[in-house]
């Protein structure tokens, strides 16, 4: 079956650095565009970052460009996200999710599986 176990999160302060990975076992990782989304405290779903099945495409929120970069090992099946620069209102659980496509999109619709999280806070 299908499974996506993120890790990597923490507590850690504002200005600093975490990387976050998820890792992918039940199905052809590499045909699959791959997915961050964070949840605030409160809060909604937070679509933060894509990338596609092949890794050369991808895309960010507004709101993390310049300071979080998504790639991908296929050879591991694992997914990364290194983020840098952190902020307090980085502060979420962050989960990986699986889309049914290949290309990178810029939402989380059309995402068949999801991981159980990680929660990352950000504070002094």
């Amino acid at each position: 079956q299908v499974q996506l176990v993120e890790s990597g999160g923490g507590l850690v302060q504002p200005g600093g650095s975490l990387r976050l990975s998820c890792a992918a076992s039940g199905f052809a990782f590499a045909l699959y565009a791959m997915t961050w989304v964070r949840q605030a405290p409160g809060k909604g779903l937070e679509w933060v970052s894509a990338i596609s099945g092949g890794g050369r495409t991808t895309n960010y929120a507004d709101s993390v460009k310049g300071r979080f970069t998504i790639s991908r090992d296929n050879a591991k099946n694992t997914l990364y996200l290194q983020m840098n620069s952190l902020k307090p209102e980085d502060t979420a659980v962050y989960f990986c999710a699986k889309d049914t496509q290949a290309g990178a999109g810029t939402s989380f619709k059309n995402h068949d599986y999801w991981g159980q999280g990680t929660q990352v806070t950000v504070s002094s």
